[in-house]
């Protein structure tokens, strides 16, 4: 068909439209920017400087003879061009006398899934295409899980290429049902199957005379007729911190973008998760003030009452606010090089908030690999605010990073909020944490003492202990073996009772800590990640590990409770040391040889780490 059979206004005078974001999605070579250059050549988007650009493109790059390669005009990328195909994520603008649009062209090739993924995640539609010559592959059922995982509900199946099937009718209703029956319990509310030439433009702008026998839609005139997701304007206030900004000591303001709703000066707000609430004083935009702000405003946000806010939390209505909870159901898509190991130590970023997670997988027997989509839950030190990312996709959407590399391993969405946290919110102190420390006359934080069984960790405790209320100092011990005959004596020693002896431990050492107490643990805590668990608590640096280091050889012939012995005549199993893995710290505060130092003076040398972190 012509490219001038349709009339657009030209770039420039555009009336004020509705905006709909769509993605286009599919497997290598399935036409994917061909479609999308195609679009944005016959809806006139195509200055003629890039017109001219093309022309020399095509005839160095392009795949279609003498004509225009049209894909030419989303793959930006040298390597793209080379290997004519898509890596990154190419955004183009176009418009109709409709209706405006946002087009993200994603990559087809699997290397390359997880940038499918982010151009996913702001869309409120998705083009998949297929070829008519191939049919429904792997790849264009990964891609429909990925679409419909981060809440895209409407899709147009595009089958191109149907000039390559004679523009065989039979063909185009194979791939079509296929589709259908595969795509049956992802939950869309419309699927429009569209056939189509992205190379001849065939349906594209208006139904061709190629294809007589379809008498639906064409392409642009099914886009125009998607219904348009609600704006964030539309949903309940959410800003979650970015940054506290406190350029002196009168001023205290909450700087982040709004990710959805309004506020208004005097709108009483609840701190996510903490659960204190506060009357808006003042909203500062740039350098104006001004008395609302609506979703994707940048603003600083003055409270009058003085409450305990920190990056990361959420400013919500207090009827209206996200449940805090440390366990979050989750869907994901792997990324990771590696299959998943639920051995190694992960974080989630969700909004400002980085902490160490645990994944778990519904199915445990899962191997998860590349790629892969998955159901779990994940376990967090501490309760966060998020809402399901179908109510909120501001709030709900997270990335799992791998603590040991720092890369990204898996993106996903918050399929719902659980675990007993979920709708408790917490009640304020009253009396603030810094009104104890006042009295203390110091500050309360925690010294945790990691090491082998029979490293010395309790009897350094001790002599630390001593040391600071020599001083004038709070202090309380909890040392592990005292705890498991109160708070955690209903615990065992397999990797979850574990697990939830430092996380008890960790949180009854925050209590104290909250008060201007100084804590001192003593436990083996053999493994990183339940410490870094604990650290996490501790955001504004009131954590201090010490690792307490001596041999494995040195603490069996120390053995002062005998439990060595014990364990080589197998009286005792999984013993830390012997049967069981203990993970040297990885990055202590401190490390104190008991081998080289007596009790005091790797007491003295904790004591002067605090002094010089402003603790006493």
């Amino acid at each position: 068909m012509d490219g001038a059979a349709t009339a657009f206004p030209p770039q420039g005078q555009r009336a004020e439209r509705d905006l709909l974001r769509f993605l286009t999605c599919g497997s290598v070579d399935d036409g994917k920017s061909t479609l999308i250059g195609r679009l944005l050549f016959e809806t006139g988007q195509v200055p003629e400087d890039q017109l001219a650009t093309l022309e020399r493109n095509s005839r160095r790059f392009g795949t279609d003879g003498a004509n225009l390669d049209y894909a030419l005009l989303l793959d930006g990328l040298e390597a793209e061009r080379e290997q004519g195909i898509t890596i990154d994520v190419a955004y183009r603008y176009m418009s109709t006398p409709r209706r405006s649009f946002i087009v993200a062209d994603t990559p087809g090739h699997e290397q390359y899934t997880r940038n499918m993924a982010t151009g996913a995640s702001t869309c409120d539609a998705a083009v998949v295409l297929v070829d008519a010559g191939k049919g429904v592959t792997a790849q264009t059922a990964r891609h429909s899980r990925i679409v419909a995982l981060f809440g895209i509900r409407h899709v147009i199946l595009a089958v191109n290429k149907i000039d390559l099937v004679a523009d065989d009718p039979a063909a185009f209703e194979r791939i079509r049902d296929a589709y259908a029956e595969l795509v049956a319990d992802l939950g869309f509310r419309s699927v429009t199957a569209i056939p189509v030439s992205a190379r001849r433009g065939d349906n594209l702008t208006a139904r061709s005379a190629a294809t007589p026998w379809y008498e639906g839609p064409s392409l642009l005139e099914a886009l125009e007729d998607l219904p348009v997701a609600e704006t964030g304007v539309a949903r309940s206030f959410r800003l979650s911190v970015q940054y506290v900004n406190r350029p002196h000591a009168d001023f205290r303001g909450y700087a982040g973008t709004i990710a959805s709703g309004e506020v208004r000066v005097g709108d009483v707000l609840a701190v996510c998760p903490g659960g204190q609430t506060a009357t808006l004083a003042r909203i500062l935009s740039g350098d104006r003030e001004v008395s609302t702000a609506c979703a994707g405003d940048a603003v600083t946000l003055v409270l009058a009452e003085a409450v305990d806010v920190a990056r990361g939390d959420v400013l919500a209505p207090v009827d209206d606010r996200p449940a805090a909870s440390d366990r979050l159901d989750v869907r994901l898509l792997w990324m990771g090089e590696q299959s998943f190991d639920p051995g190694r130590r992960y974080q989630i970023k969700l909004g400002a908030r980085t902490l160490p997670a645990r994944l778990t997988l519904a199915d445990a027997t899962a191997a998860l690999t590349p790629n892969e989509l998955a159901d779990g839950w994940l376990t967090l030190p501490s309760p966060v605010a998020a809402d399901p990312f179908r109510q909120d996709p501001t709030q709900g959407a997270f990335v799992l990073i791998d603590r040991a590399s720092g890369v990204t391993v898996a993106a996903g969405v918050v399929t719902g909020v659980s675990g007993q946290a979920a709708h408790i919110h917490q009640s304020p102190a009253a009396v603030s944490r810094e009104a104890h420390e006042r009295l203390s006359g110091h500050r309360g934080g925690v010294v945790w003492l990691t090491g082998l069984s029979g490293a010395g960790k309790s009897t350094v405790a001790q002599a630390l202990q001593q040391s600071l209320h020599g001083r004038g100092c709070r202090t309380v011990l909890l040392d592990g073996d005292n705890l498991r005959h109160g708070l955690n004596r209903d615990l065992g020693f397999s990797d979850a009772d574990r697990t939830e002896n430092v996380r008890r431990t960790g949180e009854a050492a925050r209590l104290f800590a909250d008060t201007g107490v100084i804590a001192i643990c003593a436990l083996i805590s053999p493994r990183q990640a339940d410490r870094d668990a604990v650290r996490a608590l501790f955001d504004d640096g009131g954590f201090v590990e010490v690792f307490v280091q001596a041999s494995l050889e040195s603490c069996r012939a120390r053995d002062p409770k005998g439990l060595y012995a014990r364990a080589s005549a197998g009286m005792i199993s999984d013993f830390t040391g012997v049967a069981a893995p203990y993970e040297t710290p990885t990055a202590p505060d401190l490390t104190v040889a008991t081998e080289q130092l007596s009790p005091s003076l790797a007491a003295d040398a904790v004591r002067r780490l605090l002094e010089e972190r402003g603790w006493l």
